[in-house]
């Protein structure tokens, strides 16, 4: 009796728990069970989550946030996964664990909600194999025309986007595929339709249309003579004197095994051959002169009755007139730069005025004075910290952010140029995206917001995706490479690494009320860069502030209906200053100021600050 008691005690609790799939059923004929991983705020999938098993089985969400988990053994019982992701969270329980137990049979479904920490929205993988591998598996509808591989490309590194001939045109770097280890080392490239004009709504994905070679595979759209790859970077699209729309691009030459660069030049797509053929090699040390200037992403603007092509690595310090001529022209790069002409990184001289300023300007035959070296100019005493052209830091701590690669737009809805750019040596080496605005495309470059994280894992060369910009630059996109490459990290995530990741902005998140620049515009009056219309070069920087309500914050007129926001008069936030309110004797005019003991005549202060603002860490002028 109690063998028989024990063996229905024991039935009891197998049912209970859920019993596997018997050997003599049909382990392969069983349907997938599914399980979707939605963020709390949106409803939407999260592709990139991870489910692990007791037994440290590991699966990741595909672009629709689908697991389709079909382990033997364990597909019919009681499974229990932990459950994270870059950037998310997923509740604990009373051990500490974040996750879920779930009865996994065959053919049901869970739907599980995570917390989004990020700012910005993973949204999906771009580029790679299985994109919508569990999607397809479980019977969820994808909308790529080609949802688990395409051109026979499982991995690709950086991006670069241009919209030519009314399609945007695709280029990455080197491209893994199924066939042996090594693959495109010369710039594949694909093409897509415009959203509204036959491409898909950014927000659901991106149809690619490859070149392929002979064998299906990605082709090489950039191959230049000599050994190594050819990468390419600057791209931009002009428009010549025929009215003819032309691309161009800078290319690289890189000697493999030691990775350094031995020929840059320009190169200009062909049309009829689908690929670029070279137009001029640069002269002089291809790692210090004109081609390593010209690198990253490109705008046009218009400077001074000028129009130029902007080069941001990851500022826009670099120009040359937009015109197809001058971007072969060595002689015609300029740089804004505090160097004098010809000064050089090993010997720099600094250009000051009478009084010893600081000059930054548009200059020939000089060097970009990127962040970086303006940080070890300051820690070696020839320049002061304040002199530093680049000042980005975090509002709430003060830390300073130390950016890499990256790119800068301007941004409709904003009325300023944003970037979007990773930091280097933070909580990962390459793995931090910030979001910071400025006033005109060299500044000021001040307070920055974290907007992504990846946990040891790199996420590097963000690009802002300008074409996908939705309800007026309100919401923005922008991709990057998602790879361990730099982090440190062993154990690269399946489908995913060395591929790009895009992600959604909201610009009108509170997250995202940064401190902008407050200019002096004559002795009593206050504007910010929008109400200046974007003319802040020679103004005076006062303070900075919020122009938009955030967390904690009390609104505060400076003037023709333009506003500002305070911080409580008792905060303690880093870098942070009282502000006091002036008012004009028998009038209503009032005016703000950092110093509580300003002269003003006519003029007179309230007693106690009226709340608080960030000090100016920068030039006292805006450039």
């Amino acid at each position: 009796m109690i063998g028989i008691r024990a063996t229905v005690v024991w039935l009891a609790a197998a049912i209970a728990a859920g019993a596997p799939l018997s050997a003599g059923e049909d382990v392969g004929a069983a349907k997938p069970f599914r399980i979707t991983i939605v963020d709390d705020q949106t409803g939407r999938g999260v592709p990139l989550v991870e489910l692990r098993t007791v037994n440290q089985i590991s699966y990741f969400t595909d672009s629709n946030g689908v697991v389709a988990f079909d382990e033997p053994g364990l597909l019919g019982t009681r499974v229990h996964f932990e459950i994270a992701s870059h950037g998310y969270e997923f509740p604990k329980d009373g051990f500490g664990y974040a996750g879920k137990a779930l009865d996994a049979e065959p053919g049901g479904e869970a739907t599980l909600k995570i917390k989004r920490i990020n700012i910005a929205e993973r949204l999906y993988r771009v580029t790679g194999g299985g994109i919508y591998r569990d999607s397809l598996l479980t019977g969820v509808p994808a909308p790529l025309q080609n949802p688990v591989i395409d051109g026979l490309v499982l991995g690709q590194d950086s991006v670069f986007t241009v919209v030519y001939h009314d399609e945007i045109h695709w280029f990455w770097g080197d491209t893994s595929r199924p066939a042996y280890p090594l693959g495109n080392f010369h710039t594949p490239s694909a093409v897509s339709k415009l959203p509204g004009e036959g491409g898909l709504d950014p927000a659901k994905g991106v149809d690619l249309t490859y070149y392929l070679d002979e064998h299906g595979f990605a082709k090489a759209t950039c191959k230049m003579p000599g050994s190594g790859p050819t990468w390419i970077t600057g791209i931009v699209v002009l428009t010549d004197a025929q009215g003819h729309e032309r691309m161009f691009a800078n290319y690289a030459k890189i000697e493999a095994k030691a990775m350094k660069t031995y020929e840059r030049g320009a190169v200009e797509w062909d049309d009829e051959k689908a690929e670029f053929v070279k137009r001029a090699v640069f002269e002089g040390d291809p790692e210090t002169t004109t081609g390593e200037t010209l690198s990253g992403h490109t705008f046009l603007h218009e400077d001074d009755g000028v129009e130029y092509v902007y080069y941001c690595n990851p500022l826009p310090l670099t120009r040359l007139p937009a015109d197809p001529e001058k971007l072969i022209d060595e002689d015609a790069v300029e740089v804004f730069t505090c160097l004098e002409p010809g000064a050089t990184l090993d010997d720099p001289k600094f250009d000051r005025d009478a009084d010893g300023r600081l000059r930054y300007s548009w200059r020939k035959d000089a060097r970009r004075f990127d962040q970086r070296r303006q940080i070890d100019a300051a820690k070696a005493g020839t320049i002061k910290p304040e002199e530093g052209l680049v000042q980005f830091r975090d509002p709430a701590t003060a830390k300073t952010v130390l950016a890499h690669g990256g790119s800068v737009y301007w941004n409709e809805f904003r009325k300023r140029w944003t970037a979007v750019f990773v930091e280097v040596f933070g909580t990962s080496m390459l793995g931090e995206i910030w979001f910071a605005e400025a006033d005109s495309p060299v500044g000021p470059w001040t307070f920055a917001r974290k907007v992504v994280t990846h946990d040891d894992y790199s996420f590097y060369n963000p690009k802002q995706h300008t074409m996908f910009d939705q309800d007026g630059g309100r919401v923005i996109y922008f991709e990057g490479t998602y790879t361990k490459t730099f982090s440190g990290n062993k154990r690269p995530t399946p489908r995913y690494d060395y591929n790009q990741v895009m992600y959604r902005l909201t610009l009108d998140d509170p997250r995202l009320s940064l401190p902008v620049a407050v200019y002096q515009t004559d002795a009593t009056s206050l504007a910010t860069g929008p109400k200046l219309g974007g003319a802040v070069a020679g103004k005076e920087v006062a303070f900075y502030a919020p122009d938009r309500p955030g967390e904690g914050t009390t609104a505060a007129e400076i003037g023709d209906g333009e506003r500002i926001f305070l911080l409580p008069a008792d905060s303690r936030v880093a870098e942070t200053t009282p502000i006091y309110e002036y008012c004009r004797e028998g009038s209503e005019q009032r005016t703000l100021s950092i110093d509580p003991e300003r002269e003003m005549a006519g003029w007179r202060r309230t007693p106690d600050p009226v709340g608080r603002v960030w000090k100016n860490p920068g030039p006292s002028r805006a450039w």
